[in-house]
């Protein structure tokens, strides 16, 4: 597949990923509608903003509606169907790893479709996964889940580190692409289901 297709392809999986856990959140906080779709929003697209305002491009969203819809889809998925998800608990911890992941590799696909080192690549995917988290976080008034010693950033940098690794191997972008996926999702699964962290200061 053409690397822009895959790149669009993994925004929108993110998108509605990411926009479902942060409408999630604010439901959490009695928030009506209108501040759902405000929430969902900015974790869904402020990471790629703040990436692509760093490699000098027009943010991915100004480009198409469609990421506005993918949210407004969201929103409508947690209002008309939150109730019957709301016993899985984990859904939302699901939904909001996935669009880590999916983001984190965006980041990594586009920062290098720009010409950028891979180590540039690699905080731009970390940027892109987890920035839109922390923006949540503050309309939320809530501590940034990336200062919390539960591991987040940094399955988004092991993740990126995969894909390194794997590309300078040779590898399809297709398999690249879900090898980071699941490293990101199967580290921060695991440092969650047995407490896993990093000292704290």
């Amino acid at each position: 597949m053409d690397q822009d297709i895959v790149i669009r392809i993994i925004e929108l999986l993110g998108t509605f990923a990411f926009a479902i856990s942060g409408i999630r959140h604010a439901a959490a906080k009695h928030f009506d509608w209108f501040g759902g779709y405000v929430c969902g929003i900015a974790v869904a697209i402020g990471g790629g903003t703040i990436r692509d305002v760093m490699l000098g491009t027009t943010p991915f969203w100004m480009t198409t509606p469609v990421y506005m819809i993918c949210t407004a889809a969201a929103l409508l998925t947690v209002a008309f169907f939150g109730r019957w998800m709301e016993p899985l608990k984990n859904a939302w911890f699901v939904f909001d790893t996935f669009g880590l992941a999916l983001f984190t590799i965006a980041g990594i696909e586009k920062s290098l479709a720009f010409g950028q080192p891979f180590w540039v690549a690699i905080i731009m995917g970390c940027i892109t996964g987890s920035a839109g988290g922390v923006i949540r976080d503050v309309l939320l008034n809530n501590e940034p889940v990336i200062f919390h010693r539960e591991i987040y950033a940094i399955a988004c940098v092991l993740g990126g580190i995969v894909y390194w690794a794997l590309s300078y191997l040779g590898m399809s972008i297709e398999a690249t692409a879900v090898a980071s996926f699941v490293t990101t999702c199967t580290v921060r699964f695991l440092a969650v289901r047995y407490h896993i962290s990093l000292p704290t200061l």
